[in-house]
């Protein structure tokens, strides 16, 4: 390990060389880079540094145990090598999270979608129910939350939910609930009492910054039309609704909720980026998960991930075997316990892949 820290170490006093360059900030885009790099890398070059103060103490105490005669000192020896030692596996499970390879994606923000799978009427109001599950979740967390596109079902729920999240690292706390979950209950519309079973799929979506994707206007097909749903005589007369097709890949985005034309179109082409950046993420995320046995997030939205059981008033994550009996709580935005074990279990499996474990 210290061998590694040590090269981490090398690695930082080289960025701390080239930010002290003047020609660097003539490029904010690598300035900024860099700054960050040195910045994260310095976490651990101070862990580095007081690990190994304790590993030369301990080397220090050893080597009194050898060579003192008097009793008494040996004792306190013996005591703070303990000490020490216990100081050092502490340090060492510290230092493995910290030199777990950092996803770059985990800063940025989302775009949250929700759809109703199989189960018809029940799964649409499903969608209505998780859609503010992750609202309130949000709003307990301090990210900020904007609508970006619902569409109702006629029994009140919705066929499908579209919202953008920002704050710091939401990518990196709600990836994990990419897939599909399955709810277990009694449809308001069930005469006879019988469980049914539904699901909705939610895909997580990392918010593509314009450098990520770089699209050819001439690739694009834009139309306008009149927006459909709730909105008064605007939205009759008005072709303010935004559709946009993306050609050579037959991705299309639209948005119909502002009132404005330019920011309906504004938005269609943030989700359009976003959709078109998720394909190249999942080939990325799929190569991954090749070369390990499991792997949280995979990104794959076919995976059924979570069983809402309300008649036992049970939540089971089946990716890690967790079911927890606090189903009202989750509902109402308690789901950091089952983010917090998703990322643990994932952690896990990059410490074996980086042979830390």
């Amino acid at each position: 390990m210290l061998d590694k820290l040590a090269a981490i170490k090398l690695r930082w006093e080289e960025l701390e060389g080239k930010l002290s360059d003047p020609e660097l900030v003539k490029d904010m885009k690598v300035f900024t880079k860099t700054s960050k790099e040195y910045k994260d890398l310095g976490v651990i070059v101070d862990a580095y540094h007081k690990y190994r103060d304790v590993i030369s103490n301990i080397e220090f105490n050893k080597q009194l145990l050898k060579e003192e005669k008097d009793e008494e000192m040996r004792e306190m020896a013996k005591m703070e090598l303990d000490d020490l030692k216990t100081s050092q596996e502490k340090m060492e499970d510290e230092i493995k999270q910290l030199l777990i390879p950092k996803d770059p994606e985990d800063e940025k923000d989302v775009i949250l979608e929700i759809r109703a799978g199989t189960g018809g009427d029940e799964a649409a109001i499903f969608v209505g129910d998780l859609y503010r599950m992750y609202l309130k979740y949000c709003e307990s967390h301090g990210f900020k939350t904007e609508l970006l596109g619902m569409n109702e079902s006629s029994a009140g729920g919705y066929k499908e939910i579209s919202m953008s999240i920002t704050g710091t690292d939401v990518y990196g706390t709600l990836k994990y609930e990419s897939g599909v979950h399955r709810v277990q209950r009694v449809p308001v519309t069930e005469s006879q009492g019988r469980v049914h079973t539904s699901a909705s799929s939610v895909a997580v979506l990392p918010e593509a910054d314009d450098v990520d994707v770089n699209i050819n206007p001439a690739d694009l097909r834009i139309d306008t039309y009149r927006a459909s749903g709730a909105g008064g005589q605007h939205v009759n007369k008005t072709e303010s609704a935004v559709r946009i097709t993306h050609i050579p890949t037959g991705v299309v985005a639209e948005c119909q909720d502002g009132r404005s034309q330019l920011k309906n179109r504004e938005t269609a082409m943030k989700m359009l980026r976003t959709k078109i950046y998720e394909i190249e993420l999942a080939k990325h995320q799929a190569a991954i998960a090749n070369r390990r046995k499991t792997l949280v997030s995979t990104g794959d939205r076919s995976a059924k991930i979570r069983t809402y059981n309300y008649p036992q008033g049970r939540v089971t994550d089946h990716r890690i075997g967790l079911t927890l009996y606090n189903l009202d709580n989750i509902m109402n935005g308690d789901i950091q316990h089952i983010l917090d074990e998703l990322r643990l279990a994932e952690n896990a499996e990059k410490l074996k892949e980086g042979g830390l474990a």
